[in-house]
């Protein structure tokens, strides 16, 4: 298994500001979502450990992952080509889900395979151009495999409903547009990205041991 340290030359540095590339959802995404994943882990603390997520335990990983949701959303943006759309359909799949499931709760030891199976749905449904799944799973951190059965029991778990119209799709907008005012002033405005990548400059790596981005690899490789 490949493990990006910080001392490893593939590593790309660490960035002290947010990347102007990237479209400003991905940061309120990431806010809302943290803050999500810690509330939700101080109730199942107060429950004494209780096993609060057990619908979702097909997407617990074996440890919380080390990279964090603002770069694991940045690292889905970087190499897949998706439109910024998808995050936000992406984010109302996953709510579709919990409120589906009651006492479903979204925890650091499931939010990246939630992401990364979401997000790429919601590519699949929103833009004429998109990567299949091997890619996907390269990108996420995940085996092709595994990517694969977590997409059968995503959708198996909405009833196949992934329809989102415009309504709610500007609700959410304007949901996420809130936060982002209350975080640092400024609206949110959703883009379109135009951007291609190939499955060789994905670095292959499982997500439980990312740690930052990694850079563009023609031959990354499992140890």
């Amino acid at each position: 298994m490949l493990t990006i340290t910080d001392a490893d030359p593939n590593q790309l540095p660490e960035k002290t500001e947010p990347d102007a590339a990237s479209p400003r959802v991905l940061s309120i995404l990431s806010l809302v979502l943290e803050r999500l994943v810690n509330r939700n882990e101080m109730l199942n603390l107060s429950s004494g450990g209780g096993r609060l997520g057990k619908n979702l335990e097909v997407f617990h990983g074996i440890r919380p992952p080390a990279i964090t949701i603002p770069k694991y959303l940045d690292r889905i943006y970087k190499y897949t080509n998706c439109s910024p759309a998808c995050f936000v359909v992406g984010y109302i799949y996953i709510d579709r889900l919990v409120h589906r499931h009651p006492g479903s709760l979204v925890v650091s030891l499931n939010v990246h395979r939630l992401l990364v199976t979401s997000i790429m749905l919601a590519a699949k449904i929103l833009d004429d151009e998109h990567y299949n799944n091997a890619f996907y799973a390269r990108v996420g951190g995940v085996t092709n495999a595994e990517l694969n059965r977590l997409e059968v029991e995503f959708l198996f778990m909405l009833d196949f409903d992934l329809t989102v119209t415009s309504r709610v799709f500007e609700s959410y907008c304007l949901y996420l547009e809130r936060e982002m005012i209350m975080w640092n002033g400024t609206k949110l405005k959703i883009e379109s990205g135009n951007r291609a990548n190939t499955i060789e400059d994905i670095a292959e790596i499982s997500v439980e041991d990312m740690e930052s981005f990694s850079s563009s690899l023609s031959n990354g490789g499992l140890a």
